[in-house]
């Protein structure tokens, strides 16, 4: 981008002269940040156009990964790195009296993600482009996030995320694609002269979809792919149209305002039926706004229509995408006037699905009657899929009933959104080995036997040049000065380190990087949240989306259980430890909310009592993000994966976690399995039920929590202090339900069960860390392998064994 830092000097102050009419001197750091970066993105836009213009000459498969969630993160300091200029540019900066992490401060994170879903996805974009494949996101452009959380005495208090406030310096407004999605009305039928039938709508609302296009960068510029995010954005003609069929004509504000909502909010509560509405509107208006531009750029390539599925590939990730089955059928059908068997041929071979899930309240449904008003003709083709599907179950098995009842599509007045993805779909993969094993034994275990040919795994990663390189620069660059330039492109390669396992220096070099990462971590936390932390002490991290199966539950009552020790004994030997959370609850999650209530209480006690302020400190990071993981992650030294064993699919925290060193304190959950093969028994805590011993007991239901609860004095009397009074009640009754839940409901994650493996294993890690040689030779362990999980090695499997992609090779050893 720039062959020297005196080069971008004068032409950053020649731009923000131009751009701003200011001096260098008098520039805010607003006006820095949005001069460096229209440079940035004016110097990709022809790489941009390069990239397309060689796919298309090379003929290349284009892959769509469609999802309602992208955690993109901070772009500015990502594109540079991945551009090769971001040592020229920070260089610069500094002669210039100005900071790039300072400047980055001003991009707001896109509010186009909640979590894990959304941070794989903005991976795989970064590892699509950086082994140069086709591959590009569809999503909706929201103009408000999930929402911006803050604690107001302890609670949780949800407030509008406005991250389009000051606008997007990355995203490009394509006009001139914009196409229209229709909603409820009536279908006509016409039949022709040959008998075939055609399909009209009628009385239809018609929403605009403009999309927005965001640059996403490769390594070195290798590729410059595209992530497309559709926005509703309703013209008069749409209005006019909106107050004829409800005859009112005078609200033109409110129709436009209802028109946009389908983009207004990520995850809009579906606690209502308009709601629920609406969160259906979002999906269809994704897949309809995506396929029809995809479809009309296949057709401006004039071939044949059996060759669709030889140049585009459609992912669904996750469930919320599964329109894509039946809106594929309908666009061939009724636009393109091809027969039901050569349209279902094509969807089938073009689509896959990835499932993220084995909790079946996860597995989306929708009320056949909501589909049946809102999309009128994409139920019929649902119907008819599910029609043709029984039928070839029955001709396979006539009269088993039973097994048509358990694949059917739509059954008890729903439509089952997993279903028509594995039958609409050629490919199905979980997420880590352990997930796709339950999957196929247990949660679609009908689906499996049905078709064997279509399941595989895909264990999740990361990508190593936001997570290491850009993240922890510091330790990226002794990795380089040890093993070389190239494990930053075959990642595999960082195992070379092992060798340096009973090097001393090196250990203490590791140690140095991870006690200043921790240093300000925690001058950051004492500056934003007026808590002072010891750097010295364990930094314990539980970063993550708030669930029950998650357990922050557990780690709570761990702490609670460190307090009356040290209450009961304050001369007892006891590492210092910093407990350090970060999670949004969803805000109809009454009980993850009340598990936030307790941490922060928690934290209030602990970090106040002159017995325990010393040894103990809990920190509740607020709003939690890609930015702030990037501030917690290479500060971490315990990585919190306590999920009850089977519920988690695969988890990449645990990834981003294990690569910047931490140990990780884990069930035998998701791809804590992998990781534990990985580095062996010698550098991994693990503690707690196996996944068969979870299923057994659900199975079962031979699990008693109150036995537990009575027959633990230690378990009891954390559990007691829920509900009685103490430091954490006080009295009242704010966590009765937390209380309840455990022991009254009979503790659904297994918190009780696992609680004493969890202290032990907490136990361990307390005794190890006082061992700094050891400690640094077990996070070299992690550091080495984790290279595995770099999601340029996922994207490899994806593009050769579902994608059919022709693309780089990465080193398999």
């Amino acid at each position: 981008m720039f062959s020297s830092k005196e080069e971008f000097k004068e032409a950053f102050a020649k731009n923000l002269e131009s751009e701003t009419g200011k001096t260098i001197e008098q520039a805010t750091e607003q006006d820095a940040y949005h001069v460096l970066s229209q440079m940035v993105r004016g110097r990709l836009v022809q790489k941009w156009k390069e990239t397309e213009q060689s796919y298309q000459a090379a003929g290349k498969k284009q892959v769509y990964y469609f999802s309602m969630e992208f955690l993109m993160g901070r772009l500015l300091g990502n594109n540079l790195l991945n551009m090769g200029a971001l040592n020229v540019v920070e260089e610069g900066l500094i002669d210039l009296g100005l900071t790039l992490p300072i400047l980055e401060e001003s991009e707001a994170d896109a509010g186009l993600g909640n979590g894990g879903l959304g941070r794989l996805a903005a991976c795989f974009l970064d590892s699509l482009a950086s082994l140069g494949l086709a591959g590009h996101g569809v999503g909706l452009r929201y103009r408000n996030g999930m929402f911006t959380q803050r604690f107001v005495n302890g609670y949780q208090v949800e407030l509008p995320d406005h991250w389009l406030e000051d606008g997007y310096a990355w995203e490009v407004r394509r006009e001139e694609e914009a196409i229209e999605v229709s909603f409820g009305g009536e279908i006509e039928s016409v039949e022709d002269k040959n008998g075939d039938l055609h399909f009209t709508y009628k009385n239809s609302q018609r929403v605009r979809a403009v999309p927005y296009d965001i640059p996403v960068v490769g390594d070195q510029e290798k590729a410059v792919n595209t992530l497309r995010l559709w926005s509703a954005e309703p013209t008069e003609e749409d209005l006019l149209a909106k107050a004829q069929i409800e005859q009112a004509y005078g609200n033109y504000i409110g129709h436009q305002r209802h028109l946009e909502e389908i983009t207004s909010f990520l995850y809009p509560d579906d606690s209502n039926e308009e709601g629920k509405k609406l969160r259906l509107k979002q999906e269809y208006f994704l897949v309809s706004a995506g396929l029809q531009n995809i479809v009309q750029k296949y057709k401006d390539l004039d071939l044949p229509w059996s060759d669709f599925s030889k140049r585009i590939a459609l992912h669904i990730n996750d469930t919320h995408p599964a329109l894509i089955v039946p809106e594929l059928m309908r666009i061939l059908m009724d636009v393109e006037g091809l027969g039901w068997e050569e349209a279902w041929t094509i969807t089938q071979s073009s689509v896959s699905y990835t499932n993220h899930t084995t909790l079946s309240e996860a597995l989306e449904t929708w009320p056949v009657e909501v589909i049946r008003t809102l999309l009128p003709r994409i139920f019929m083709i649902i119907e008819e899929i599910n029609e043709r599907f029984c039928q070839s179950l029955w001709e396979q098995d006539p009269g088993d009933f039973d097994r048509i009842a358990k694949l059917a599509i739509i059954a008890d007045g729903n439509v089952k959104m997993a279903h028509l993805s594995i039958v609409g779909s050629h490919s199905v993969n979980g997420v880590a080995r352990l997930h796709t094993e339950i999957l196929k034994n247990r949660e679609m275990k009908h689906f499996y036997e049905a078709f064997p040919e279509r399941f595989n795994n895909k264990t999740n990663g990361i990508t190593h040049r936001r997570w290491l390189l850009h993240a922890n620069p510091s330790l990226a660059e002794l990795i380089t000065n040890t093993v070389g330039e190239e494990w930053k492109r075959e990642p595999r390669l960082m195992k070379q380190l092992l060798s340096y396992r009973e090097d001393g220096a090196f250990l203490d070099e590791l140690h140095h990087i991870k006690q200043h990462n921790k240093e300000n971590l925690a001058q950051w936390i004492e500056k934003d949240h007026g808590i002072s932390i010891d750097p010295n002490s364990i930094f314990d991290v539980h970063i993550k989306r708030l669930h029950g199966y998650k357990r922050q539950l557990l780690n709570a009552l761990h702490i609670m259980h460190l307090y009356n020790e040290l209450k009961a004994n304050p001369g007892i030997d006891m590492t210092p430890r910093t407990f350090i959370f970060g999670a949004k609850a969803a805000p109809g999650y009454y009980f993850a909310k009340k598990v936030i209530k307790l941490i922060n209480t928690i934290a209030e006690v602990v970090n106040q009592d002159p017995v325990t302020k010393d040894t103990i400190k809990v920190v509740f990071m607020e709003d939690y993000s890609v930015s702030l993981a990037e501030k917690i992650i290479p500060a971490t030294n315990v990585s919190e994966q306590i999920s009850t064993a089977s519920k988690e699919a695969s988890g990449t925290g645990n990834m981003k976690l294990m690569m910047n060193g931490a140990i990780t304190l884990g069930t035998m959950d998701g791809a804590n399995v992998e990781i534990h093969e990985e580095v062996g028994n010698d550098a991994i805590y693990t503690f707690g039920l196996s996944s068969e011993e979870v299923l057994s007991y659900y199975h079962t239901g031979a699990y008693d929590a109150k036995e537990m609860y009575e027959g633990d004095q230690r378990i009891r009397r954390v559990v007691d202090q829920l509900f009685h009074y103490s430091p954490f009640s006080k009295g009242d009754t704010t966590f009765h339900e937390l209380y309840h839940a455990l022991v009254t409901n009979n503790d659904e994650y297994f918190l009780l069960k696992d609680f004493n493996s969890y202290v032990e294993a907490q136990k361990e890690i307390s005794h190890d860390y006082a061992n700094r040689r050891k400690w640094n030779e077990m996070s070299l362990m992690n550091i080495a392998h984790s290279g595995r999980f770099s999601s340029d090695y996922t994207i490899e499997n994806y593009a050769n064994e579902i994608w059919n992609m022709s693309g780089a090779k990465l080193l398999n050893g």
